[in-house]
């Protein structure tokens, strides 16, 4: 391979290089030179205007403006905008445009071309205002248009905006016309011409006897015979002549509807006669009709005569004839002549006076001439109530009135009602208490250390309720109040009396009574609890210890005599007297009273039994009382009498008072027995009282 690799490289070796000729290049052969000529610009001229048409029709938009009234006038305001018929076809952007039209005002305005190839714009133009001309059968209508005056008819160029519009005409004594009308505008003129209809109608009016005023609605139009205009609707038409009754009469008109008048028969006018008398207020018959009191005004009748009758209680009956003529007017004036008697007047105090219908007398121990008629007689008295009586005197009978005046204290003693009943139904009765002993002796059977003799002097009456306050009372303060039950027996039933109440309670519910009367409350209450008592109260409140012994124990006018129990001196009670622990309460008590039985296990109802002497039940048995004392033991000192007493003003217990059902031993069944207690209990009621305030 190497010897022919050399072989080759030997031939070229042997090849002959040849030169040639070598001319350098002339550079300014190659410059470029342009010389233009007239056919070469009009060919690019028409090249670059084919360009840009092409690209301004691939780019223009087609918009149609919608310019209504049709024929309407548009000028686009851009040289690049092309009219092609009724389209432009301009490039993407904003362009005014106006739009004109005879009869219509002008537009100029802007539209915007967006993306979109083909784009209408609408255009509205509005019409010039229309002239109207208006007129009327009668000069001077009244013209309203759209509720705004315009003026009186005829009217001429009434400038008015397109469109429909509201027209009235009016005027007084004709009927309005209200139109719509539609105006053309543009400038055009149009003519509305409106016949007014009259709202009246001719009447006739005739009398007998001729030249009578005509009034209608109060005006005066003129005299008989005569015809009137006379406006439609209804009228109060008055005939009226002198010396002759006037004529009236209602009268209906309607419109262009004329009417005649029958002839108006105008009778003569009545006489005027004013009676008086003397006293007045005297009855007045005319022929023997009744026609009032005097003073009186009479009309009657001219050309008759009449009678006139005057008559008054106590009084002489007078009659007088009279007569009148046409329009006449007179006064008669009579005095009556009174019918007296006489009237003896005894009175006590000696120095009372006498008062005959309101007018002084003098003293009222005098015979008087009294007429024979109702008259007030009084009779006063410095200190004494008033007497006052409606009297009649009888003539010919001898008469005698004998008074004799109260002092203002009998008539508050005389109005003080024995009983009275409160709001919630309680009877309460008046006591008039007086001095008594309250207590027991030592010697009695049964007594208690706390049972000291002590000298009482009850000085103010007081009410004090019939019956202890029942269940039903009590829930009408509190209503979830329950008296609960004992051995399955209910103590809650409406009638039987509340237990399971605390002293403050009882107090409260007296509290509240009080206010139910709008009286002033006799416990003091602060956050709720009695603070202190309001001796002057005549409110209700629980009575204190002294007046309820003195009701239970007190049996006469005798103070000195008191029962020792609630039946009389001595055990056992009769049968069915009270209740107390008997037979029927041997299953829950210990204690009970051998061979009684009133057939109630616990509590009664209220007034089951006999009252006691005083008209008071249950003072002793069915259920203890509170009182309104704080007990203690008030061993009586030397002859120390308590006034009204209250009790200790301090404690820490109150005063229980009466035995219960659960009661059966001669120590409880006492009437002096006092127990004391802070709690509630089943057997343990109250009844209220209240202090008579002068």
């Amino acid at each position: 391979m190497s010897q022919g690799k050399n072989s080759q490289h030997e031939q070229q070796q042997d090849e002959i290089i040849t030169p040639i000729d070598f001319t350098p290049h002339d550079s300014s052969v190659d410059k470029f030179s342009f010389r233009p000529s007239p056919i070469k610009v009009a060919i690019s001229c028409v090249l670059l205007f084919f360009a840009l048409t092409a690209w301004f029709v691939l780019s223009a938009k087609s918009v149609f403006i919608d310019a209504q009234p049709i024929g309407s006038i548009i000028e686009m305001q851009s040289p690049t905008a092309i009219k092609i018929g009724p389209r432009y076809l301009v490039l993407k952007g904003r362009y005014e445009i106006s739009v004109t039209a005879p009869g219509y005002y002008d537009v100029d305005t802007t539209i915007t071309v967006g993306d979109t190839q083909a784009q209408t714009f609408q255009i509205q133009l509005l019409p010039l205002p229309g002239y109207l001309n208006l007129g009327s059968n009668t000069e001077a209508a009244s013209v309203y248009i759209d509720g705004e005056e315009i003026g009186l008819t005829p009217l001429s160029n009434i400038e008015l905006a397109a469109g429909e519009h509201e027209v009235l005409f009016s005027k007084d004594r004709f009927e309005p016309i209200q139109q719509l009308i539609e105006i053309e505008g543009r400038q055009q003129q149009q003519s509305l011409n409106i016949d007014l209809l009259p709202a009246w109608a001719n009447v006739n009016f005739s009398s007998s006897p001729a030249g009578a005023t005509v009034t209608v609605d109060g005006e005066d139009l003129g005299l008989t015979p005569l015809t009137a205009e006379i406006l439609e609707g209804e009228h109060e038409v008055l005939i009226k002549l002198a010396a002759h009754k006037a004529w009236t009469e209602g009268l209906t008109v309607s419109a262009r509807v004329d009417q005649n008048l029958p002839l108006i028969e105008l009778e003569q006018a009545d006489g005027l006669v004013l009676l008086q008398s003397t006293p007045s207020n005297a009855g007045v018959t005319l022929d023997g009709a009744y026609q009032g009191q005097t003073p009186l005004e009479l009309t009657i009748a001219p050309g008759q005569s009449y009678e006139l009758t005057f008559f008054l209680n106590g009084y002489e009956e007078l009659r007088r004839d009279i007569q009148t003529r046409a329009d006449e007017e007179f006064a008669l004036d009579v005095t009556l002549d009174p019918i007296l008697s006489s009237v003896a007047i005894l009175a006590n105090p000696p120095d009372a006076e006498l008062f005959i219908n309101g007018v002084s007398r003098g003293s009222a121990n005098q015979t008087v001439e009294l007429l024979a008629a109702s008259q007030i007689i009084e009779i006063r008295a410095e200190g004494y109530v008033s007497f006052t009586q409606e009297f009649i005197s009888r003539p010919g009978l001898e008469q005698q009135l004998n008074v004799s005046l109260l002092t203002l204290e009998q008539q508050r003693i005389n109005n003080i009602r024995p009983m009275i009943t409160s709001s919630n139904g309680q009877e309460l009765k008046l006591l008039y208490p007086s001095d008594f002993v309250m207590g027991a002796s030592r010697r009695e059977a049964g007594r208690q250390a706390n049972e000291s003799l002590r000298s009482i002097s009850l000085t103010k009456p007081y009410y004090l309720s019939l019956t202890e306050v029942t269940n039903e009372q009590f829930k009408r303060f509190d209503p979830e109040h329950s008296s609960g039950v004992i051995d399955r027996i209910s103590l809650s039933s409406n009638n039987q009396p509340v237990v399971e109440i605390a002293w403050e309670q009882a107090a409260l519910y007296c509290n509240w009574l009080s206010e139910q009367e709008s009286l002033p409350v006799f416990y003091n209450v602060q956050n709720g609890r009695v603070a202190g008592v309001n001796l002057n109260s005549s409110g209700y409140r629980l009575p204190t210890e002294a007046e309820w012994a003195w009701a239970a124990r007190v049996e006469s006018d005798d103070p000195t005599s008191l029962l020792k129990f609630p039946w009389g001196p001595e055990l056992p009670p009769p049968q069915n007297h009270g209740n107390y622990a008997d037979l029927s309460s041997a299953s829950i008590l210990g204690r009970i009273l051998i061979n009684y039985n009133d057939s109630f296990v616990a509590s009664a109802p209220v007034a089951s039994f006999s009252p006691n002497p005083n008209g008071f039940y249950d003072m002793g048995g069915n259920v203890a009382e509170w009182v309104h004392d704080y007990y203690g033991t008030a061993i009586q000192l030397g002859n120390n009498i308590e006034v009204d007493p209250y009790g200790p003003e301090t404690g820490t217990y109150h005063v229980v008072r009466g035995s219960s059902w659960a009661h059966g031993s001669v120590t409880e069944l006492r009437l002096s027995y006092r127990d004391y207690s802070n709690e509630s209990r089943d057997d343990v009621g109250f009844r209220i009282a209240r202090t008579l305030v002068p």
